[in-house]
Parts: structure tokens; sequence; C-alpha cells
């Protein structure tokens, strides 16, 4: 069945946002943070899609009709008329094969969200089918409607890149409705309607994403009227709430996101594991929450949150925990005078969580030295492939965005992400094994366990302390949008109405 083919005026209708992480890849095979994202769901198209609104679900995008034929065969038939800008042609199961192949071809940091895919079989030009080595559970909810799902053009990116390898922010061709017409680092992200687009019509014709490095920052922006859509920070909620600026939607929302103090276990000032466990038991996370998130925060037991398949009850270090027992753990290691870094971002939140734990540590003794960077900075620090500074990283205030699945909210902990993502460098084959095991279990409360069993192992090595998941509260302008969102609140462009 062909794309309706609706062409519209242009009506000059711009929507402004703000994204508090700045972009660096619009590759979907190489995305570094949920704001890329955001913006490639505008560009690319996907098999797939997250349904809008307040239940985690997907939809059909691409895709006409997508059945799980077995556990390892997936067979997918393309919606016909999807076209790609540049003379590129028509969007075929061609492109999808090269697009979901490639990230494991080139060895991408986030291939691991294609689990156990081997391959994809093309059948005709509109059909194929996606071969599994072994069942991978978060192949509907994480793989196809989100990042490493979105297929690009074949014929583009081998012209524009060496080998079909990462072309960074230099996409070379579009299939979405909006075209980046304008990229500006740390400034803004200008996207304009494409010309060839035949679904339905967007309801803007610019959406212009403003990259500004802190939610504070944000919220006086939209107070200024400069943007029309923001997130806002929860020790601002409150405030917003009672006092909200004119023509203005509060919206809350449940945040799958986690927060941690993590260690880097091959430091030589942190190979003690009774030295981590001391820092552990040292760190008051409900006096931080008061802090850094006015109280608005609920406490983490992990890295899944409560409601997703695979949450803890409770930590094994309880929220408060003890000095006197962290104290006994610094004298087991036969360790006095000691002094530390912690790095995190150079925004309010974290910068508020790195002086509490700054003033918490100094009641065992040690002294704590902030080293807040941007954000370009921050997310390259624990990564080998840029360098020798994660030999020197000590403790980091790290957060994680986060997808519904559990798999998403571990898989970065895997012996094989040391250096990648797995910045306190934590390597356990138990943990290994258990994540290779729970994807491929359908039971949910045998899946249940396995990761409840991993947040465990991650939290006995001492190298983790975690703090909350926050939440998502966001607002926007009525007599301009009405936004539409995620479950978690994070947005979804292309669904925003003009008023």
């Amino acid at each position: 069945m062909p794309l309706s083919s609706a062409i519209w005026a242009a009506e000059g209708k711009v929507l402004t946002a703000a994204s508090t992480n700045d972009v660096t890849k619009m590759d979907p095979q190489f995305y570094t943070a949920v704001s890329e994202v955001s913006v490639m769901e505008c560009l690319y198209s996907k098999l797939t899609r997250f349904k809008p609104g307040s239940e985690w679900g997907w939809e059909l995008e691409a895709a006409e009709k997508l059945e799980q034929v077995d556990p390892t065969h997936v067979r997918f038939r393309l919606k016909r008329g999807i076209k790609f800008t540049g003379d590129y042609g028509e969007l075929t199961a061609k492109d999808v094969k090269f697009s979901f192949e490639r990230g494991i071809k080139h060895n991408s940091p986030v291939k691991d969200n294609w689990g156990s895919l081997d391959h994809v079989e093309i059948e005709d030009d509109y059909t194929g089918v996606i071969v599994l080595k072994t069942p991978f559970m978060p192949l509907f909810n994480i793989a196809f409607p989100y990042a490493v799902g979105h297929i690009v053009s074949e014929a583009a990116v081998m012209k524009a890149t060496k080998d079909g390898g990462d072309f960074g922010m230099k996409p070379p061709a579009f299939s979405g409705p909006y075209v980046l017409a304008e990229y500006k680092p740390n400034q803004h992200l200008l996207l304009t309607r494409n010309p060839e687009w035949a679904g339905s019509k967007p309801g803007f014709d610019e959406i212009r994403v403003v990259l500004i490095g802190d939610t504070k920052t944000a919220e006086r922006a939209y107070q200024a009227g400069d943007i029309d859509f923001t997130g806002i920070t929860l020790d601002s909620l409150a405030k917003f709430k009672s006092n909200p600026p004119a023509d203005t939607k509060i919206e809350e929302h449940p945040s799958l996101n986690y927060h941690w103090i993590g260690m880097n276990v091959d430091h030589p000032k942190l190979k003690d594991i009774n030295v981590r466990k001391a820092i552990q038991w040292a760190i008051n996370v409900p006096q931080i929450l008061e802090a850094a998130f006015a109280g608005q925060a609920e406490v983490a037991t992990g890295t899944i949150p409560p409601g997703l398949l695979g949450h803890r009850e409770k930590a094994l270090v309880p929220p408060e925990g003890d000095l006197a027992k962290a104290k006994e753990f610094l004298e087991t290691a036969g360790v006095s005078d000691l002094s530390l870094t912690i790095d995190c971002l150079n925004e309010s939140l974290f910068l508020t969580i790195a002086q509490t734990v700054q003033a918490q540590l100094s009641q065992i003794g040690i002294t704590v030295e902030i080293n807040a960077q941007d954000a370009g900075s921050f997310w390259t620090l624990g990564m080998e492939s840029e360098g020798d500074r994660w030999k020197d990283m000590q403790l980091t205030v790290m957060w994680f965005s986060n997808l519904p699945d559990p798999f998403y909210a571990t898989g970065s902990f895997l012996q094989s992400r040391v250096g990648v993502w797995n910045w306190e460098r934590f390597r356990s084959e138990r943990f290994d094994e258990l994540s290779a095991k729970g994807v491929t279990i359908s039971d949910p409360n045998e899946r249940a366990k396995i990761y409840q069993e991993m947040q465990d192992l991650m939290e006995e090595s001492g190298a983790y302390r975690f703090l909350t998941h926050g939440g998502n509260p966001v607002m926007y302008r009525t007599t301009h949008t009405q936004a539409v969102t995620r479950p978690d609140g994070y947005p979804l462009y292309v669904d925003f109405k003009a008023v």
C-alpha cells in the first residue's frame, strides 16, 4: 500500500525545543545519547516506533507487517513509497539489511543493542527476514523502535564514507518528515521539512533544537519566551507547579534513567574492595536526593526502576549507609589520609551531587576534589578509544538514559564494555553469563530473577552506589504547541501539533 502523497504549503510554523545534551552523532549505529535519538526520529524511518502516551508499547512505522516466525526469525514487509532524499531512490529491504548489519560489522559501541543478530535475508525489494543466532527478547522493545532500528540508504552511506562506517554529524540522505538543515555545535540544530516526504504532515515546518548545557538555563530561556518546550529540574518543579509561566502546561513523567556514583576498580587507590565498600557505606543517598533533587526523587535500588521487570525491592547497602561501618572498612584496608577525585558534568544537579558526596566522605577522613566538565569532555572520560584519561579517573557522578527492558539497564556493565561504557571497569564472569541467558528467556519471573542477581553482583563489587531514577517533568507553551512524549517524558517531535 503506497503512502498517501500529502503535499503542504510552507506555513512558517516553528517549534523551538531545548535539549540539555549536545549532539555529536546523527549516525543511528553510533549514537551516544537519547537527545540524538529524539532528532534521528525526525530524519529517518524505522520498522516500528514507540507509541506516544503513558504506556510503553510499539507500533508499525516503515513496516507494513512484522511477524515473529519463530524465536530466531522475524519477517518484515515494508510500506512502499518511502523515498530517500538526494535521488537515492526508495527505501528497500536492501537498505534494512545494510543498516542493521553495519553496526556489528563496524564494531559500534552500541552494537549490543542488536544482541544476537546474525544477518538479514532479502526476499524481494520490500520483504526480508531478520535472523538471530539465539533468541533475543529486547528486539521488539529496544532494537526495532529505538536508535539502531533507524534505516539509512546503503547507496548514500557507501558514497559518503570509505567503507560504510560512521558518518558522524553528516547524514548523506534522509527518509523521514524532516531533513537536517543546519548544525552549530553547542548552539542548535535546525530541522526543516523534507519535500520528498509522502507520509502524514508533521505539525511544524521547522524544528529548532537549542542545545543548552544545563536544565536550569533552559528553564530561564523558557521563562524569557525563547523556547516552547523544555524539561524541568525536580528541584524547580514545586515552584513551577505553584506559579506556572503564562499559557504553560506542566507534565510529570516517571523516569527510567538511573544515577549512581561509580568507582574505577583499576585505579590504584580504589583497587581494594574495602576502600570501595567504605565509600558505599559513607554515602547517604536520601541526603543527596534532598540536596540535589529537593527531595522530589525516590531512592533507586539498582539500575532497573520500579515497574520494570528485574526491579529489586531493596539494595544490599541501606540508603542511609552507616558511617561507623564505613570507617571499619577503611581500617580493614589499612588506609588513612585518602584523597580522591570525583568527575561530574558541569551542571547544577551533578555539581550538587558531587559536593554532597564530598562532604559525606570527609566524615570518614577522605578528601575529595571535584572535577566538573562540559558534556563533550565528560562523556569521553572513561573511553579507552579517546586516550588515557580513564587511567586517572577515580569516582564519577554518572547517569544513563534507559529503555523499557532490563537488558538495556545492565548491558553497559559487561566485561566487553570495559573502556567503552563500563567506566567502573567491573568484571564478572557470572554477570556476563546471566546477561547472555537473560535475553533468551521468555518467562518474565525467571527473567526478573536473573536481572535482580546481576544488580546484586554490581553492588557486591563495591564499584557502584545507586542513587535515584529521578523524574522527567516537562513544560510547554499551550498557545504554540501540543507536546507529545514517550511514557518517560522524552519528546516525540514528529507528533507535536502546532496550535
